[in-house]
């Protein structure tokens, strides 16, 4: 059983990622970073390069792997809720949305130095407006496959951790108590899917 979080570029996933892991006693994961990883380039260098269909392919084989862990949670980016692949793989889990106003992520992603390095405009316009252009295609998608959602505006990372915490113990996933694991039971800090084959790798 893994947890993912979707949610728009800003909503917090990858941080969350990390501090669920941590009290979860789980390993945990950023999917685009293992695909820049794998790649061997940023994301706006694949859309500058390959184009956004070549970027997606990639993805949606970094999801089906992620998919074949176990006790992960799993920060997916912005766009993967677009195919229907994507969401079959991650529905066996739990998966749950951040939601945030386009004013709070506008700010937030013009405050990430690495956003104009890293991640490419998906519209002519790009920035609030292209917030809400995208916001308005994919809030549908997220709704679909989210088993719920939480809304990260003005919280710390804490608050939205508690809250989150809250709906998966509904769920019946509750953080370990460390004292009661073995070091076999303890996780690396981030899980690593299993090796590609060689048609799944991608350019150096």
């Amino acid at each position: 059983m893994n947890v993912y979080l979707i949610g728009y570029r800003g909503s917090g996933k990858s941080s969350l990622a990390r501090r669920l892991g941590e009290r979860l006693q789980w390993s945990w994961r950023d999917a685009d970073e293992l695909l820049e990883a794998e790649a061997g380039k940023s994301i706006a260098r694949i859309f500058a390069e390959q184009g956004e269909g070549a970027f997606r392919d990639l993805e949606s084989q970094v999801i089906a792997r992620l998919a074949g862990t176990d006790r992960c949670v799993v920060a997916l980016g912005g766009g993967a809720v677009l195919r229907d692949e994507n969401c079959r793989a991650i529905q066996p889990g739990i998966v749950v949305w951040l939601r945030a106003s386009v004013d709070t992520l506008a700010e937030r992603i013009s405050q990430d130095p690495t956003t104009a390095e890293r991640r490419p405009n998906l519209t002519s316009g790009g920035g609030r407006q292209e917030i809400q252009r995208l916001l308005d295609l994919r809030t549908p998608r997220y709704q679909a496959v989210a088993d719920f959602a939480v809304t990260t505006d003005g919280k710390p990372l804490e608050n939205i951790a508690d809250e989150v915490l809250d709906g998966l113990a509904s769920r019946g996933i509750r953080p370990a108590d460390p004292a009661s694991l073995g070091d076999r039971d303890r996780l690396p800090e981030s899980c690593q899917p299993p090796e590609r084959g060689p048609e799944e790798r991608g350019p150096a």
